[in-house]
């Protein structure tokens, strides 16, 4: 599959969807965007949109909350709490959009190194067929093409060494 500029996404059952695309960048690079606080409002959700870090306390058990907020000030805000982090190779963590309370999925982010780049695959794995379909229906393919087309954008700016502004964003106790 060629997903190098543009997000694949699959259904590899009736309760799944994964989305892959490959990154201009290394893994560390693209986990470091994925979790630094100070890059993820940089990327995450729809350009139209300004989303803020209410809570990310990257460990597991420790959770996670961001809050989008249109041009009108409707605010639509995503929790959950971190199961696994192993840098710059994979997060665990559920995801629940607070618009839909209780629909909660697991989400696996997986970077795999390839030829210096990184293949991003994400499986969202839902509870029922009804929450992958509402979340399907909401628009989500969309909203996530352009949250990872941002991301590109991002990492393109932030070039392709290792670090963001002379620092490394792993908390210590999950190196």
């Amino acid at each position: 599959m060629n997903s190098m500029n543009t997000t694949q996404f699959t259904f590899p059952s009736d309760k799944e969807i994964v989305m892959e695309r490959v990154f201009d960048a290394p893994p560390k690079r693209v986990f470091e965007a994925c979790t630094d606080p100070d890059l993820i409002p940089q990327w995450w959700g729809p350009k139209r949109y300004t989303t803020t870090i209410d809570k990310d306390e990257l460990r597991p058990g420790g959770t996670w909350r961001y809050i989008s907020r249109d041009s009108e000030g409707n605010e639509y805000a995503f929790n959950g709490v971190y199961r696994e982090i192993v840098p710059p190779r994979r997060i665990v963590r559920t995801f629940e959009f607070e618009g839909m309370s209780g629909h909660v999925s697991v989400e696996t982010a997986m970077f795999e190194e390839q030829e210096g780049r990184t293949k991003l695959r994400v499986v969202a794995l839902f509870q029922t067929v009804e929450d992958r379909d509402g979340m399907l229906n909401s628009g989500m393919e969309a909203g996530a093409s352009e949250s990872w087309d941002r991301l590109a954008e991002l990492l393109k700016e932030l070039g392709r060494d290792n670090t963001t502004n002379n620092k490394t964003y792993y908390p210590s106790h999950i190196l």
